[in-house]
């Protein structure tokens, strides 16, 4: 009798909570025109529930315990509103008002929680969605150059590397949705066209996302959109063959919803000078064509309106279009010879998958659970006959196999603190057939606790502290403080952040025999870590129509990592000798840098009014690297592909008329000479676009055709084979794009 009572007890409070979900829908419109707003993020405060407005502005939330819920509606681009409902509505009405300046934007990375630009002490700035679609980009690569002036790019035959505030990609930390991509190929694995913002935070970060960090952070927030069906197409042609194909397909099905993206990446090889650097026919293209494929799945379990699960899981390929019958002209005993420019093909591989949870205690707390796995290989795919190697055969160049662990939680201790702390366990595992290596494994576990503190009305600090024992470096600690004051519509910043850098494996142990010169590099395992002290000041001002920020900075980075020609002693004593007779040249990796970068970055947003809006960038970097010589003192040059000057400059103008809406952009991107250690200066460069996107919003479907011209004034490098090429741009095209948006 007495279970009986009990069970019918629960049914009834089941019942009884059934009964007393509330739902909340309504519409969201633009305060000045009435038009409805697409893709607007929709919140509920102390709950993990949300939403976004579909192709006719709606929105519905449902599931909702019975109180009373605080809905939070933010834009790009419009003024932040709260809205307080005590039970459901179905015809809620929100008039967003348009917004001069980005200062409502909502970040994470700064300090690893939500935050509002305007309110966090850690100055972090946002590239946003639609920033993206205005410019036109294809690529993450070309969204990073083009609209930030702290960033350029440079591209060989080795691939693309990324260099922020005058530091290569090897110190900067790229996260996608706050996950570490690991190997190679980070920029083309991801799909722009699931990009809600990207976060920059320019200087060190050891302290909340540990190794790497030394640089910066570049956080790429994919986009989660809550309405029932949402899919979407975007497709990007251009010359050379240069083709982006994305596709979107989310449900949402009450309590699971899933989110599938996919892109397809290809482009054609060009040559803009036929003659190599010794005044010989060379059939080596200035780019080199490829194709690359990647696949995106998450599925998200809601399970109470405090409490959600996910899984997710990725694949990508990414393999080279090397010209097979190319040739070029090498000396070899004072004559030259012709031999095949290409052999191989590089394919490179990734696949990830993860899980974790997020728990809402109550409204002032909350915990984090997360395991995932980024998976990397890299394998040379002959075409033809290579020493022992025959066509179809592949070897495996690289494999990295990154693990991570990561438990936080988020706490509010009284009105003035709220306190992160979390522990995080990281490991490492390096193969190689081309470089030697069987199996290299290491790991890093680590303590991490942060606090933001109110220290007064205007006033704001935050403080934090990591603690890492490695496998191979035992103990480490990094610190962080940032402050913040705020007076009217001045913010004034100011952080110091130490930066910590494990060597990567392949430093440790790979050893490499080079494909186009006489030169034979071992790894060192006696490397220490790369550490940086970084200071930076900013100020902000925003008023209204104009948003003005500048910041100065220094980042002090020692024992950095470079290559070390070895002595005819220490070769002999390695056991060398025999690799000194076949090859002119024996190196080892070795902590021999110094490196100081003092910068100044100014970025600037106007609205002019009648749909003109103008804003631009431009950074200012003095860096300089020191070598350690044989007689120990130290030979003084700019860091390795670091550019002293660099900005950028976006007009714009948009218009409305009814259901098309029209945007023009006008979109330069200039840089200054550019460094290399083994090639000299690349002269200077600007590029300019003009691109235009029509909008036709047809309710439930969105068309939105782009059409304009890359390189305008057809600024090309076409300077002979092997330089130090300022650009790979192939020179001026018209493109065309199609987005098509289906939301419900």
């Amino acid at each position: 009798m007495k279970k009986k009572f009990l069970l019918a007890a629960a049914i009834c409070c089941l019942v009884g909570n059934l009964c007393a979900q509330v739902t909340l829908s309504g519409k969201v419109t633009d305060k000045e025109y009435g038009e409805p707003l697409v893709g607007v993020n929709i919140r509920v405060d102390n709950s993990l529930a949300g939403s976004t407005t579909n192709g006719k502005g709606e929105f519905s939330i449902s599931n909702l315990p019975e109180g009373k819920h605080v809905l939070s509606f933010t834009y790009v681009g419009f003024t932040p509103l709260h809205y307080t409902a005590q039970g459901s509505e179905k015809n809620i009405r929100i008039a967003m008002e348009q917004s001069y300046n980005n200062i409502g934007q909502v970040v994470v990375t700064g300090t690893g929680t939500h935050r509002r630009m305007t309110d966090s002490p850690v100055p972090v700035s946002v590239i946003t969605a639609k920033e993206i679609s205005n410019a036109n980009v294809s690529t993450l690569e070309d969204a990073l150059v083009k609209l930030s002036p702290n960033i350029s790019s440079y591209t060989n035959g080795m691939g693309t590397t990324m260099s922020l505030n005058g530091i290569n990609e090897d110190y900067v930390l790229i996260l996608e949705n706050g996950k570490r991509l690991a190997g190679e190929d980070r920029y083309t694995r991801i799909n722009v066209a699931n990009i809600k913002r990207i976060e920059v935070l320019n200087g060190a970060a050891s302290a909340l996302y540990g190794s790497d960090a030394i640089g910066g952070v570049i956080n790429i927030i994919t986009d989660d959109a809550k309405n029932t069906i949402n899919v979407s197409s975007y497709t990007h042609y251009s010359s050379e063959g240069r083709w982006t194909e994305a596709l979107n397909a989310d449900v949402n099905a009450g309590k699971l919803s899933s989110y599938t993206s996919y892109q397809r990446l290809q482009a054609g090889s060009w040559q803009h000078n036929h003659i190599d650097e010794n005044g010989n026919e060379t059939g080596k293209p200035t780019s080199v064509g490829f194709y690359s494929n990647s696949v995106n799945q998450r599925f998200v379990f809601n399970a109470t309106d405090k409490l959600s699960f996910y899984v997710r899981g990725t694949y990508y390929d990414n393999k080279t279009r090397r010209p097979q019958d190319a040739t070029y002209f090498t000396k070899s005993k004072d004559k030259y010879v012709e031999k095949d420019a290409y052999t191989y093909n590089l394919k490179h591989e990734t696949y990830t998958y993860g899980a974790g949870m997020k728990y809402m205690i109550n409204r002032t707390a909350y915990i984090d659970a997360e395991f995932y796995s980024d998976n990397f290989s890299s394998d040379y795919v002959y075409f033809k006959k290579t020493g022992d190697y025959m066509p179809g055969d592949a070897v495996t160049r690289k494999k990295v196999n990154y693990y991570n662990g990561n438990v936080k939680g988020i706490f509010r201790v009284g009105s003035r603190n709220r306190v992160s702390v979390g522990m995080e366990y990281v490991n490492e595992h390096l193969n190689s057939e081309s470089d030697n290596i069987s199996f290299k494994n290491m790991y890093t576990m680590a303590l991490y606790a942060q606090d933001e503190i109110k220290l007064m009305k205007n006033f704001q600090a935050v403080l934090g502290l990591r603690y890492i024992y490695n496998e191979n470096f035992k103990n480490h600690a990094t610190p962080n403080v940032a402050l913040m004051y705020k007076l009217g519509g001045l913010n004034l910043r100011a952080a110091y952040a130490a930066g910590f850098r494990t060597p990567t494996l392949s430093q440790l142990y790979a050893t490499d025999e080079s494909k186009t010169a006489s030169r034979y590099t071992v790894g060192n395992p006696n490397l220490k870590p790369e550490k940086n002290n970084f200071y930076s000041l900013n100020a902000e001002y925003n008023y209204r129509w104009l948003s003005v920020s500048v910041t100065g900075f220094i980042n002090d980075v020692r024992d950095m990592i470079n290559y070390r020609d070895l002595t005819e002693e220490e070769i002999a004593s390695m056991g060398l000798s025999d690799k000194h007779a076949q090859f002119d040249q024996i190196r080892q990796r070795d902590n021999i840098d110094k490196a100081k970068t003092r910068g100044l970055s100014f970025n600037a947003t106007a609205s002019l009014g009648a749909g003109f809006r103008l804003s631009g960038g431009y950074t200012y970097l003095d860096t300089k690297a020191k070598q350690l010589k044989d007689d120990g003192t130290y030979k003084e040059s700019p860091i390795d592909k670091s550019i002293r000057h660099m900005g950028n400059v976006n007009s714009q103008w948009e218009h409305n008329w009814g259901f098309y809406r029209l945007n023009v952009n006008l979109h330069g991107h200039l840089q200054g000479r550019r460094y290399s250690q083994s090639y000299g200066y690349a002269p200077k460069y600007q590029q300019w676009d003009l691109n235009t996107r029509h909008t036709f919003n047809l309710k439930s479907i969105i068309l939105e055709p782009g059409v304009g011209i890359e390189n305008l004034f057809d600024k090309i490098d076409d300077r002979p084979w092997n330089n130090n090429f300022s650009t790979l741009n192939p020179g001026r095209s018209v493109y065309a794009s199609l987005s098509i948006r289906f939301k419900k």
